[in-house]
């Protein structure tokens, strides 16, 4: 059995948890310039170190410690600037951003799994619409369907799936989650 190229793990690791990464930043740094600037300083940071990471451990809780240990480093640079914020607000946005991160991770987790229960038409038809990008006009025309009826069937699979989800959530044993 082959060992996983470190690098190739790293940017799977990396390109999945990015849009999350890039969010908990733009939470703690309230210039999108500085904000970008932190998270291309974390992702070097990031790739130095992955050789600490603990594979099979929470990456996503480990990519964010080093993202904030970047805007500590920022706000250390940033002292002179009077609009900043106190370390305490920092602090407080952080571990908001801890606990919503998790329970995204959650409701993603539970959203796979349901999809995956719905009929092939229904999941065709989130794909064409959410993976593709598709308009509900071009996916009428693709499915020979009108729109009126795509988007009746669509608004009918987002009440099963968030029906789905929530009912998942509740089922899990430690729910003091925030609510959605």
């Amino acid at each position: 059995m082959s060992t996983p190229d470190p690098a190739e793990e790293f940017v799977f690791l990396l390109a999945r948890h990015e849009r999350m990464l890039r969010a908990y930043v733009y939470a703690l740094v309230p210039h999108a310039q500085d904000s970008d600037d932190i998270l291309q300083e974390a992702k070097v940071r990031m790739w130095r170190a992955f050789g600490q990471f603990q594979a099979g451990t929470n990456f996503a809780a480990w990519s964010r410690k080093v993202a904030f240990h970047q805007v500590l480093s920022y706000r250390k640079r940033r002292k002179r600037d009077r609009l900043d914020f106190s370390d305490e607000f920092i602090n407080a946005v952080a571990g908001e951003q801890e606990t919503s991160a998790d329970h995204f991770e959650q409701r993603e987790k539970a959203l796979q799994v349901c999809i995956t229960k719905l009929p092939e038409d229904h999941r065709e038809v989130l794909h064409l619409r959410y993976s593709e990008g598709l308009s509900l006009e071009a996916m009428a025309d693709k499915l020979k369907r009108t729109v009126a009826a795509l988007y009746r069937q669509l608004s009918r699979v987002r009440h099963v799936l968030h029906e789905c989800v929530t009912k998942s959530l509740n089922r899990l044993p430690d729910h003091d989650y925030p609510a959605a």
